[in-house]
């Protein structure tokens, strides 16, 4: 078991010895302490190589040699996939056209991320490794290919192609080598992300990330209390570190004790009530989600912890620091509804797989989205059976929605009914959903669904069958349309108050012509 966790893939060796004291695997070992490291990395970064104490150039060079330093510590001579992928996809930017420029790009990035997992996964055999190489080749693909579309919008598209959220995402010229390492490598996102917006970080490294924000305050009037000074970071990044380590704890203490796997023991299934199994995989998988709640809430605070994350100002004047968090605990465990739950788990990936995938694919959107979810997640056939599981639970729960809530919205009651009703159905339909995804292989996770008999496969079928569900174009065009007969309805108004006036104004004439 040692021999095995100190796999040549594994980068530095430093740590062993801790790795030894703790019996942890190493690479896990030096993953928290590399961004330990980056957190007070973060902090010497934001007070001492401030935009208004140095250049953009410089804090470029330093975030990006940070970022390859610490990717080398962790992954070793692997890390050379990074540059390898970035510097293939920049050639792809700088030679390839403007007008199809974002589509070789993301063929190439997403191509290259693939052929990465096929090989750790099916031709070397990397043992204990946990930490691999692929998750940050992950972020970088999503990077990559956020970049791509935005320099394509900001270069290639006119104004009126773009929607409101495209225009501010748009990059107006081509970033520089350095610009674009930086972006893709630096020291606060390199190991677990999360993903920005071009512009976002270019306003960070800058230091133009605050103007926008703090002349405002959430009611859209100046805020001078808060304009003056620089916003803090302290509290939040405390918060989240709290956040941390309770995650890490609850992870640590639990989740052996409540392993996915014995859900398809076959002791275990033919000894134990059907409830009782519902009830088991819903805290397994609970028990499973502190590890992620921990990797992205210290990826977060990290970034928050350099100055970069501010996100405006809420009502009571306190500075938000949510601009690239990745989840929001609460309402993931509270969801009512399947794309509730989605919606606050890994944050920043939705909002890439909606920018380059839904809103531009113009066949079957949800599919395609849940497709391309699955090839960046890697090449494990587990992933693949949870994102098609995920396809039929979409359109199940929007069934229900459309058809059913209305009639719990009678009174306050019934909505409370609803909600326990489809916060249960939803913590059960996630929990079935993504066993796959734990499992890995194709035989047990098929013994897993079959030990249910198919049954939430099943049920969504007969929703989607039965209720009956619009779609996206039909939705949008009745939105539309219901805009549009508000402003006729609007204008025949206005026109009849212009008509009172001047029949009013016509009487007052003819009065004062009568004397």
């Amino acid at each position: 078991m040692a021999t095995q966790t100190i796999a040549p893939c594994t980068g530095s060796t430093l740590l062993q010895p801790i790795s030894e004291i703790i019996n942890l695997p190493l690479d896990q070992v030096n993953f928290v302490v590399c961004q330990l490291f980056a957190l007070l990395t973060a902090l010497w970064f934001r007070l001492y190589l401030h935009p208004s104490k140095t250049s953009p150039f410089i804090r470029h060079v330093v975030a990006t040699l940070l970022g390859f330093y610490l990717a080398l510590f962790c992954f070793g001579w692997y890390a050379l996939h990074f540059l390898v992928q970035s510097g293939l996809s920049y050639s792809v930017m700088v030679f390839a056209g403007l007008e199809h420029m974002h589509k070789y790009c993301f063929i190439v990035a997403l191509g290259y991320l693939s052929f990465c997992q096929i090989t750790r996964v099916y031709v070397f055999d990397y043992g204990m490794y946990s930490a691999d190489f692929t998750g940050p080749m992950m972020v970088i693909t999503q990077k990559i290919t956020s970049l791509a579309f935005e320099i394509h919008d900001g270069l290639a598209k006119r104004e009126e192609q773009l929607s409101p959220s495209q225009k501010y995402l748009a990059v107006r010229r081509m970033p520089s080598l350095l610009e674009y390492l930086s972006y893709n490598c630096n020291f606060m996102g390199i190991l677990a992300g999360p993903t920005c917006a071009y512009n976002d970080y270019m306003a960070f490294i800058e230091g133009t990330g605050y103007q926008p924000r703090h002349l405002e305050n959430a009611n859209g009037k100046e805020n001078g209390k808060y304009k003056q000074s620089e916003p803090s970071p302290k509290n939040d990044v405390i918060s989240k570190l709290c956040s941390c380590a309770i995650s890490l704890a609850v992870y640590l203490l639990v989740c052996k004790l409540i392993p996915v796997e014995r859900s398809i023991d076959d002791g275990f299934i033919a000894s134990t009530p059907f409830y009782l199994q519902v009830i088991y995989l819903y805290l397994a998988m609970l028990a499973l989600r502190p590890k992620y709640f921990f990797v992205w809430t210290l990826a977060d605070a990290i970034n928050n912890a350099a100055g970069f994350g501010f996100n405006g100002y809420n009502k009571d004047g306190s500075p938000r620091w949510d601009l690239i968090s990745n989840l929001r605990i609460l309402d993931i465990e509270f969801a009512t509804s399947f794309k509730t739950f989605l919606d606050n788990w890994n944050i920043q990936t939705a909002l890439w797989l909606k920018r380059v995938c839904y809103e531009r694919c113009p066949i079957n959107p949800t599919a395609a989205t849940f497709l391309l979810s699955a090839i960046w997640h890697g090449v494990y056939p587990g992933y693949y059976l949870t994102f098609l599981t995920g396809i039929a639970m979409t359109m199940a729960a929007r069934a229900i929605r459309h058809n059913i809530r209305p009639y719990f919205l009678v009174s306050d009651t019934y909505k409370r009914i609803y909600d326990v009703i489809t916060w249960a159905g939803t913590q059960v339909a996630i929990s079935y959903t993504v066993v796959p995804f734990v499992l890995l292989a194709v035989g047990p996770s098929l013994k897993f669904y079959r030990s249910w008999y198919f049954c939430v496969h099943l049920l969504c079928l007969l929703l989607v069958l039965v209720l009956p569900v619009k779609s996206r174009h039909q939705r949008a065009k009745e939105q539309q349309d219901g805009l549009q007969k508000d402003g006729v309805h609007a204008n025949s108004l206005q026109a009849d108050h212009i008509k009172s006036h001047s029949t009013t104004d016509n009487n007052c004439n003819q009065k004062e012509k009568a004397t």
